[in-house]
């Protein structure tokens, strides 16, 4: 298995290449045990683990016959469905029937629910934060599987509506212009991946707008593709994924009964201390969870595909980018929420914000430095939580609060580096 690189070293961890033949059999075993038997990628896996959780079809006797005859399963996804012209990808036959090959899709054109690369604007540091000594990351778990948790997906094809009534719980994508809406320039807008504000109409994953409602802002959509037929797809992969991650973080010595303090101490020798087979299984997880998402829009690949023809992805029920855009809507949204109780309650705003990773400026170098806390010493409630759980965080790492500055200067994200390393590049 291994000279034929089944075991990717980006998912699976760089010891996995070495592991001896028994310890290989255990780290197979644990993760079919937990999550599934692996079947090619882990992105694969993840979008596999969605079907075998909910499957399209089951057997029912036909009243008529009496015969056995497949039927469909409800809140499954029975079947392949267009996406909605805004939803597709530039490849897709629904745009190329719209628009010339190329031709630049506009944000009143096309839906761009992505993860946050943001960084404020270095002028807009304070004197108090420039007299911080470091800057400190934090780390949301499983965001992508927490965000997938109780949230309502559309299981058929769209519909189209004009001058549609915003409603917070129907699953779609809605055109709105929330340009005039004026927000603290040192949080990222929680509207737009790259953290600036939306300059006119654009198109909206149902969760974004939802917040805008939230924040008390009044949404007015224009048109909208929306699924009456809807549900909670993904709640049977959250919680399968997640009590996977939970006991794997169990064998590294991380549990939830641990303080905060005694959180940070595990997870800082965990890796060392832990068995290379757990170490695997753990890393495999978190890649099941980011690219079963990431499947769920499939992009075409090979030398030889010309834009505007149909790939073999398209004829899967689980091809499905409006499922992708509501999870990053939602990680995105739930990012901002907790950033903005910080910034309200304790007057704390990041420098830096990349997908699931905040950066901080701290008087220390410990996430405990600056996390806000109750007078009786719990966690500000609606912010950022220390613990193993997904949705709560765990320490990214720290870096002198000059090395931040520099980078902002540069125009350079400090969140992606401030492990020491390039993370995007490292596939986290």
């Amino acid at each position: 298995m291994l000279p034929w690189g089944a075991l990717d070293a980006r998912a699976w961890g760089e010891e996995t290449a070495t592991l001896p033949a028994p310890e290989l059999a255990e780290l197979l075993t644990t993760f079919a045990a937990r999550v599934l038997t692996p079947r090619g990628s882990t992105a694969v896996t993840g979008l596999e683990l969605m079907t075998a959780l909910r499957p399209p079809t089951r057997a029912a006797r036909n009243p008529q016959t009496n015969a056995w005859e497949s039927a469909p399963v409800a809140g499954s996804l029975t079947r392949p469905v267009d996406p909605a012209p805004p939803e597709a990808p530039d490849e897709h036959p629904v745009v190329a029937a719209l628009h010339p090959r190329s031709h630049q899709r506009t944000p009143d054109q096309v839906l761009d629910e992505e993860a946050y690369d943001w960084i404020r604007d270095a002028e807009l540091l304070t004197d108090a934060e420039c007299h911080r000594a470091h800057a400190v990351g934090i780390d949301v778990n499983m965001a992508f599987a927490a965000a997938a948790n109780r949230l309502p997906v559309g299981l058929g094809p769209a519909t189209h509506t004009t001058a549609p009534r915003f409603d917070p719980k129907l699953p779609g994508c809605w055109l709105a212009d929330l340009s005039s809406i004026e927000l603290d320039p040192r949080l990222p807008s929680p509207f737009t991946p790259h953290g600036k504000p939306p300059t006119g109409p654009a198109w909206y994953a149902t969760p974004t707008l939802a917040y805008a409602q939230e924040l008390g802002h009044e949404v007015r959509p224009t048109e909208a593709w929306t699924r009456p037929d809807n549900g909670p797809y993904l709640d049977a992969w959250y919680t399968r994924l997640r009590d996977a991650y939970i006991a794997t973080m169990a064998d590294l010595g991380v549990t939830s009964a641990l303080t905060e303090s005694e959180f940070l101490q595990a997870m800082q020798t965990y890796k060392t201390n832990g068995s290379p087979t757990s170490t695997a299984v753990l890393s495999a997880i978190k890649s099941t969870v980011k690219g079963g998402i990431g499947k769920l829009r499939e992009r075409p690949q090979g030398a030889g595909y010309r834009p505007g023809e149909p790939w073999p992805a398209l004829e899967r029920p689980t091809w499905r980018p409006d499922i992708r855009a509501a999870v990053i809507s939602t990680a995105r949204v739930n990012m901002h929420r907790k950033m903005q109780k910080l910034a309200t309650t304790a007057g704390l705003h990041p420098v830096a914000v990349l997908s699931d990773c905040a950066v901080y400026l701290s008087d220390g170098p410990s996430p405990l430095d600056f996390l806000p806390h109750t007078p009786d010493g719990k966690p500000l409630p609606g912010g950022f939580r220390l613990g193993v759980s997904p949705g709560m965080v765990k320490h990214e790492g720290t870096q002198p609060l000059l090395w931040a500055v520099e980078l902002l200067d540069q125009h350079l994200n400090p969140a992606r580096h401030i492990k020491g390393h390039d993370a995007a590049a490292d596939g986290e």
